[in-house]
């Protein structure tokens, strides 16, 4: 099998590609030329969805693509070909999300910021710190990232809570709610975890709206996606005092321009995209099952419904 590597790091991923699969003809190139030369005779790319859109819009016809991203979206913009099979990063994600979303929710019980500025200040800052047990953390969007980040939770103590396409009966998960109840969540829930992904319906959820119905005590996390928030809504509700504070790690534009708002929000802290980064060795162990269910004409991890988006 001839696989095609468009990735910033293919170099990595050809060697881990090459040890897994002695017997496949690995392509790739860090000049686009060269790349889009490769691809006009290559049925199977892996690689991150900006580079493989590009590959598309060229013309070039792949019978299937592997994203290195969970996230699809350059994949889905309007005039790209759809005549493939594509699937999307999926089971790689979990543990270091949970890591991230952890990371915030402890560092906000315990103040880590506010003792710090204590430091700076010279302040012996003797607040007691509080507990995670008895929490409740709403996920929003209890897919696979979402389970896995609920059961890394769950040994704290914590109830947990979801939101998703539609209401159901999930472990472990207190509730799942639809998209209906996230109003009514927000506003029983002490963090709030943005985990959707970017699709016609799930853009400027976040609004002035919804951000009155959350605790004033209350923690927002988004590292879904920053389509997903009205950006100047959270600032005002942030300085009015709807919510404690945000954690954002996705924005509309990335980088975030330097004159945008959310820089010097009061209570925002900027993560720059850190969340969950893409493991190549991960990643590889996961194409070489796709690619090995692909040949045999067996069902793919991850595939991607066009209609859905994701």
């Amino acid at each position: 099998m001839r696989v095609l590597i468009a990735e910033h790091d293919h170099a990595i991923y050809a060697r881990l590609l090459r040890q897994a699969l002695p017997e496949a003809e690995v392509l790739t190139s860090g000049d686009s030329a060269e790349l889009a030369r490769q691809a006009a005779d290559c049925p199977v790319w892996l690689g991150q969805p900006d580079l493989l859109a590009t590959l598309l819009r060229q013309g070039h016809q792949p019978q299937w693509l592997q994203s290195t991203w969970a996230g699809i979206t350059p994949l889905l913009a309007d005039g790209l070909r759809r005549d493939y099979r594509l699937t999307r990063a999926v089971g790689i994600f979990g543990q270091v999300m949970a890591e991230y979303v952890l990371t915030y929710i402890l560092g906000h019980e315990r103040e880590v910021l506010a003792r710090l500025v204590s430091q700076v200040e010279r302040k012996w800052d003797n607040r007691s710190g509080q507990s995670l047990a008895g929490r409740k953390v709403l996920i929003v969007g209890t897919g696979d990232i979402g389970q896995s980040v609920a059961q890394f939770l769950l040994p704290f103590g914590i109830e947990l809570y979801g939101i998703a396409s539609s209401a159901r009966q999930q472990a472990p998960f207190v509730e799942v709610g639809s998209m209906a109840d996230l109003p009514r969540l927000v506003g029983e829930v002490d963090y709030v975890v943005n985990l959707l992904p970017n699709t016609e319906h799930t853009h400027d959820i976040y609004d002035a709206a919804l951000f009155r119905q959350f605790k004033p005590t209350g923690l927002f996390i988004n590292a879904g996606r920053g389509v997903a928030v009205v950006d100047a809504d959270l600032v005002e509700a942030l300085k009015e005092g709807h919510l404690a504070g945000a954690v954002i790690d996705v924005c509309r534009q990335e980088p975030l321009p330097q004159r945008h708002p959310f820089w010097t929000a009061w209570g925002l802290l900027l993560t720059g995209h850190s969340s969950a980064p893409t493991s190549p060795a991960l990643m590889v162990d996961l194409f070489v099952q796709n690619l090995k269910a692909y040949e045999a004409g067996e069902a793919l991890r991850g595939e991607v419904d066009f209609t859905r988006g994701y």
